[in-house]
């Protein structure tokens, strides 16, 4: 049975408008979920907003867990110690991962093989070739779908483990046809999403799927990516990262290759051995960053003090809401810029942007910034 402390953290993750960002900024604020949840509704209604954020009761999130359990899977929070070590260095670690199969991979030095889904005759067996030979000293992360990622799946299970990062959840196998291969992998490797049981992965679901894929491996291999494919987002995904990018080349007449080569040019190691790829990542059991500190929030670079989660006094909060507000527009604005313009505290400063996330009136983006959405209400 779920702890009550999960089950408070789990209402949180999935509450309205609570992102993986705003999710850590609220723990680090309000040190337990139970207080965080509390806070809510008037931390949305200091934010402009009228209605109170819609939270799963606890009856809702003890049947995820269940149903999640039923499946043979397990719900693994940031900070727990099977919790991804490399995930917990992404700017939006997950709150919350859904696996099923053997956790313990996920800690493993993992190499990705992706590429595209119509794959040649000849991309296919490259990437079987390839994620054979890398199984042997790798784990091979890919993403289920059909063509590259599908056989280097089930060829790195001939020698070694495997990852699946799906789109939805645990229970919705996608594409259908690889159903059996999805049960293959969580009994021998494993299968990793962010999705609620139930969801039906979506276009818009893909990209967080991509993040998994590039953030669980200390590299990417395309084998075969036609431009503007899903694998190209993969791989720009790993190169903000600062993971190592390897790709197959292939013909210049077959545009199925086009955005694999356009990676060597742009510096992508190019690959035709496995040992091209083993070659290039020594000590790779060393490039692990150490694990989370015990309290399981990571903190992210910015300008706040340590006592930025101390309360401000209304007044100063009232002043701080009318000067953030005023100073942000919809290109994007980093924290430490409002700061030297508004000249308040840093706590000020943050419990605003944190108000205003919860209302659905501010955008939070990579590197510490902040869009005012133009069209959310006032």
């Amino acid at each position: 049975m779920p702890k009550t402390d999960d089950i408070a953290r789990l209402r949180l993750v999935r509450t309205e408008g609570v992102g993986p960002v705003t999710w850590r900024r609220l723990l680090d604020r309000y040190r337990t979920p139970a207080a965080a949840l509390a806070a809510l509704p008037e931390l949305v209604r200091a934010g402009g907003k009228a209605t109170p954020p819609v939270t799963p009761s606890e009856s809702d999130a003890r049947r995820e867990f269940e149903q999640t359990e039923r499946l043979g899977g397990r719900l693994i929070f940031v900070g727990d110690p099977d919790y991804p070590p490399l995930l917990t260095h992404l700017d939006d670690a997950p709150p919350v991962i859904a696996v099923l199969g053997d956790a313990s991979l996920l800690a493993r030095p993992a190499i990705a093989v992706v590429g595209g889904r119509n794959a040649s005759a000849a991309g296919l067996l490259m990437a079987e070739t390839l994620a054979e030979d890398l199984a042997v000293h790798l784990t091979v992360v890919s993403g289920l779908a059909r063509g590259i990622d599908g056989i280097a799946h089930t060829a790195a299970m001939r020698t070694g483990r495997t990852v699946a990062a799906i789109a939805g959840g645990l229970d919705v196998p996608y594409p259908a046809e690889n159903i059996n291969l999805q049960r293959l992998i969580a009994e021998r490797g494993a299968v990793i999403t962010e999705a609620t049981i139930g969801t039906q992965p979506q276009a818009r679901h893909f990209p967080r799927r991509n993040r998994l894929i590039a953030a669980l491996s200390l590299g990417v291999l395309v084998v075969e990516a036609a431009r503007r494919s899903g694998s190209l987002i993969t791989a720009g995904i790993a190169r903000d990262l600062g993971r190592d990018l390897f790709a197959v080349p292939g013909s210049p007449l077959d545009p199925r290759a086009r955005g694999s080569n356009d990676l060597i040019r742009e510096g992508a190691i190019l690959t035709e051995t496995a040992e091209d790829v083993l070659d290039n990542l020594p000590g790779f059991g060393a490039l692990f960053p150490t694990r989370p500190t015990d309290d399981g929030i990571r903190g992210e670079p910015s300008c706040v003090s340590e006592d930025a989660d101390q309360p401000e006094d209304a007044s100063t909060l009232d002043q701080a809401r009318s000067r953030v507000v005023a100073l942000l527009g919809p290109t994007p604005t980093k924290v430490d810029d409002l700061l030297r313009r508004c000249q308040l505290s840093p706590a000020a400063v943050m419990a605003v942007l944190l108000e205003l996330e919860l209302a659905g009136r501010v955008e939070t983006l990579p590197g510490n910034r902040f869009a005012l959405l133009t069209n959310a209400g006032s």
